[in-house]
């Protein structure tokens, strides 16, 4: 496996370059050069604490709770069970048991609780610009995109798009219709985006989804803004709904704002990595996401933002954050690997995306940006209480208005774990634990006088106290 280290990327030097945001230790050979680079690395080769774990001897453990938009994290991790739910009208989905081990990043994201409701990419076209992908990988040659108006190897255009013999998409750096991967970069990314749900390798976020394989960057991860405004371009005039880019530069480039403009402009959503170059703003063309497209930054396991991850930075934009940190996902020939980097959580939100058009495809660039922003953690908090004790519960499910001006819902997994989600109010300055507890203490008594109603068995002021009960913050 290359090593693909990120320390070096993005060297300050006079020139617009563009990597792919994982091969760290390419240099530019020419000033003139106008280079973009990928966004990811080995992930033996990061430190990606940003803080020390909190410990506490009580069961309780709350965080300071945020309101909207950050300039470290922005709007937050990603939330696809509320984002889907949020453009089909809902207010929420049920919660459904954590995958675990390598799938990780799909329970990060909530993707399961899409899938569950039956969203999962299907009917939607998410074209990789990157490095090429291996079309024949096991995990995704059942979901790669074919141009339909195009008869293999004839020599002819004969869709009139202007490429000839573009069944597998187009190589704009090379100008020719070879988009196999070689690096690995754009094959990973697609692993993680569309990778089929098939019990073996990887899950992608949206297992149903098809990749429209763009080759944009060449076979050591680097290639010019040119080739990127043109592959966006393609992409969008072939039929693209969401468009990858885990690649950028430290210099703004007109022609890929414009290019990703006109896909805004199209209904079809942008989505950019961060940059690894732990800075306090995102690289090009992230940075455009003030206007166009979604910029995303990379969390641990421990939802942490990765040390290498660019922030969000004071100006507002469209930012959010996903999985980015030891992301296992496919490789050429039938491989898989672990990489890092925010390209490796650009993809996770492009799968959210593919799960939100499956399930309302009348979305355009600007409402998809909106519910993300909308349903991201900063905004939409997890009050989690499990009850070890199941004779406390009465009834499945109940609404709590909390006579603020948010709402919380709560659904019953199981009989005994109980999720709340709370979008929190300017009004409330009391910390959440104090704030829960005392919405639950004004429900219960309100309707003690029907036993039909009552939430609780026991009294709910010294149930809050019992040992049985744990309260998490998330």
């Amino acid at each position: 496996m290359q090593n693909n280290s990120d320390r070096n990327l993005f060297p300050e030097k006079n020139t617009a370059a563009i990597i792919s945001i994982d091969e760290l230790n390419i240099h530019v050979q020419q000033d003139n050069f106008s280079q973009l680079n990928r966004s990811s690395f080995d992930s033996n080769n990061v430190i990606v604490k940003t803080s020390e774990e909190s410990t506490s001897d009580s069961k309780t453990n709350f965080n300071a709770l945020n309101r909207g938009y950050s300039s470290e994290n922005g709007y937050g991790l990603a939330n696809a069970g509320a984002a889907v739910a949020k453009v089909i009208g809902e207010d929420t989905f049920a919660n459904v048991p954590d995958l675990g081990g390598k799938n990780w990043g799909a329970d990060a994201v909530k993707a399961p609780e899409a899938w569950n409701r039956g969203y999962t990419g299907q009917g939607v076209v998410v074209a990789v610009l990157d490095t090429g992908v291996d079309r024949n990988h096991d995990d995704l040659r059942n979901n790669i995109w074919t141009n339909k108006g195009e008869i293999a190897d004839n020599g002819k255009d004969d869709d009139g798009n202007g490429y000839i013999d573009d069944v597998y998409g187009w190589n704009f750096d090379g100008n020719n219709n070879n988009t196999i991967d070689v690096d690995g970069h754009g094959s990973h990314v697609s692993g993680t985006i569309a990778g089929t749900k098939n019990d073996i390798g990887v899950t992608g976020i949206a297992y149903d989804a098809q990749i429209m394989p763009v080759k944009v960057l060449d076979d050591s991860g680097s290639g010019s803004n040119t080739a990127v405004a043109d592959g966006i371009y393609y992409a969008v005039d072939n039929g693209a709904d969401v468009i990858n880019l885990s690649l950028g530069g430290s210099f703004p480039s007109f022609g890929i704002e414009k290019a990703v403009k006109y896909a805004s402009d199209k209904g079809v959503t942008v989505v950019m990595a961060a940059g690894n170059s732990g800075g306090d703003t995102p690289l090009y063309p992230a940075r455009y996401a003030e206007k166009y497209g979604i910029a995303v930054g990379a969390i641990d396991e421990q939802k942490n933002l990765a040390s290498f991850s660019n922030r969000a930075g004071s100006e507002p934009l469209t930012y959010v954050t996903a999985p980015g940190v030891d992301i296992y996902s496919t490789l050429p020939n039938n491989k898989y690997a672990s990489y890092s980097g925010t390209s490796m959580a650009t993809p996770h939100i492009a799968g959210v995306v593919a799960l939100m058009l499956s399930a309302n495809p009348n979305l355009d660039s600007k409402q998809i940006r909106q519910v993300l922003e909308e349903t991201a953690s900063n905004n939409v908090q997890t009050i989690t209480i499990k009850f070890d004790s199941t004779d406390l519960i009465n009834s499945k499910a109940f609404d709590v208005d909390s006579g603020y001006t948010s709402k919380i819902s709560t659904i019953f997994n199981s009989i005994n774990v109980t999720t709340f989600n709370l979008s929190p109010s300017p009004n409330i300055d009391n910390s959440v634990k104090s704030y829960i507890e005392s919405q639950f203490l004004n429900y219960q008594q309100n309707t003690l006088g029907n036993k039909n109603n009552q939430i609780f068995s026991s009294n709910i002021e010294s149930m809050l106290e019992d040992s049985d009960i744990l309260l998490q913050y998330n």
